[in-house]
């Protein structure tokens, strides 16, 4: 099986979530400032980036971990379904894909401080916003990880969608 956590930019929910999936981070206290500075990638993508499928490892299970942000693109994700579904059907890919969304665990901060971090280069205000929002969120992000393992459990399909709103399809 493989994972892929997906955000806007693919730099700080994704590469949470993804280091709590592999048991990089822990899934028992929140992680101190320098630890979420430490995790693969976080904060260190550009726009750019946006679309590049990143490999994080591979689980316990010998399932394959990705991230990718998604910009503001709101096709992404349908295409990457319908592009996997033809994989299976007509090329005879048989491994199965789970797609989480991690923006439903962004908080304001983080979302500030990515912007002023990612996007205007603004460091010194960025990232101490992003790791008190980092912080903030980081029980959501477990939350949506374990979601994510449960769910990938009676996956029947060739891909699974998780959308992970809180008012909606919640973890």
């Amino acid at each position: 099986m493989i994972f892929i956590y997906n955000c806007f930019g693919g730099t700080h929910s994704s590469s949470l979530a993804s280091a709590v999936h592999l048991n990089k981070l822990p899934q028992d206290r929140i992680p101190t400032k320098d630890e979420i500075l430490n995790t693969d990638y976080f904060n260190k993508l550009s726009y750019k980036d946006i679309g590049r499928i990143i490999y994080r490892g591979t689980d316990e299970e010998g399932n394959k971990v990705f991230s990718v942000g998604r910009g503001t693109s709101r096709v992404l994700l349908p295409c990457l379904k319908n592009l996997i579904t033809m994989l299976h059907n007509e090329c005879g890919l048989n491994e199965k894909i789970v797609l989480s969304n991690m923006t439903p665990t962004v908080t304001f901060p983080m979302t500030v401080g990515g912007f002023l971090s990612r996007g205007l280069g603004i460091d010194f205000l960025g990232v101490p916003l992003l790791l008190i929002g980092a912080q903030q969120a980081y029980r959501d992000i477990v939350q949506v990880v374990k979601f994510t393992k449960e769910s990938a459990k009676t996956l029947k399909d060739p891909v699974l969608v998780l959308l992970n709103n809180k008012g909606g399809r919640t973890y």
